[in-house]
């Protein structure tokens, strides 16, 4: 059943609380705190291309914090295997079985350090739990659990011994954005405490793991009428139609949007989703997705033009269908 306005209230209170909550840790950067919040709350997976030492890790190790839920951190590099992500299974001679010892991969939230610095094989092993929220090994199925999100990380410069990560990987990510350095009345705070500078060890939770769940299933009930899902349709149409182009943005993607505007409306306190919501989180959720022309990108074209001028050809829908 459709969430009523006191759930709405009720979701955007709490999200509120998360939001403030992870700013102890990360300051001066709430729109990036609400993305990331929104991306788990859709219960997908958030890609930040970023210099060192932003914040990300303090971001991913505050909202596990928030949420009551586990973190881990996996430092991506060439020689890096599958098996160090996904866990192994080990022989134990005094019992006779074969017993799995769980990797990294198993923690409320995951920082995938400069994923691109592993090899594509490597790379691969994140598919399936970012997609299904298991993990198979020798055969055997193991659940990643609830909440659970991948924060993968990648360095904009410093190219060399570096992986491009394949469009079917990019695909899975719900949004991309960026920390960005802070401003400077936010570095003037973080330097006064510059003798304890992760921030994120001191935050205490605000909501358990359990209701987070609950929070997701909530935001999925969220109404969205018909004629914003054809406002979707369409600016999904209209990135693949654009000459610029070579891919535009995929099924997974339209549904990747569809997900993400359910929650973002339900954090601003509305029990239904208005066309706003799309612009808002069009460059976001859909930009890392479109595969461009190689001519036209040489000639200066880039996705988020491609993106912006889908937004402005398109009306937005004004009644219902």
């Amino acid at each position: 059943m459709p969430i009523t306005q006191e759930n709405a209230t009720w979701f955007a209170e709490t999200f509120g609380k998360m939001v403030d909550n992870v700013g102890q840790a990360l300051l001066g950067k709430e729109d990036v705190i609400r993305l990331a919040l929104t991306t788990m709350l859709a219960e997908g997976h958030l890609l930040l291309e970023d210099a060192p030492g932003t914040g990300k890790t303090a971001l991913a190790r505050a909202i596990a914090a928030t949420v009551q839920g586990t973190h881990s951190r996996i430092q991506f590099t060439p020689d890096l295997l599958p098996s160090d992500i996904t866990g192994v299974t080990v022989y134990d001679q005094k019992t006779g079985s074969w017993d799995f010892h769980p990797g990294p991969v198993f923690s409320s939230i995951v920082l995938a350090d400069e994923i691109n610095r592993a090899s594509p094989k490597t790379q691969s092993a994140l598919l399936e739990v970012m997609e299904e929220s298991h993990v198979t090994v020798d055969g055997v199925r193991h659940d990643a659990g609830r909440p659970f999100m991948v924060v993968a990380t990648q360095n904009p410069v410093e190219q060399a011994g570096t992986y491009r990560l394949p469009e079917a990987q990019l695909d899975r990510f719900l949004m991309k954005t960026s920390v960005g350095y802070p401003d400077r009345s936010a570095l003037t705070k973080v330097l006064s405490d510059s003798a304890r500078p992760d921030r994120s060890q001191k935050i205490p939770a605000v909501i358990s793991s359990s209701a987070v769940a609950s929070m997701s299933d909530l935001a999925s009930e969220n109404h969205v009428e018909p004629a914003v899902l054809d406002y979707i349709g369409a600016l999904v149409e209209a990135t693949r139609e654009d000459p610029s182009t070579r891919l535009g943005v995929s099924t997974r993607g339209a549904i990747a949007m569809t997900r993400a505007i359910r929650v973002w409306a339900a954090s601003q306190g509305r029990a239904y989703v208005l066309p706003d919501d799309v612009k808002a989180l069009a460059e976001v959720v859909w930009a890392h997705r479109l595969v461009m022309d190689p001519d036209a990108e040489f000639a200066g074209a880039t996705a988020t033009q491609v993106i912006t001028a889908a937004v402005e050809k398109i009306p937005a829908p004004t009644a219902r269908m």
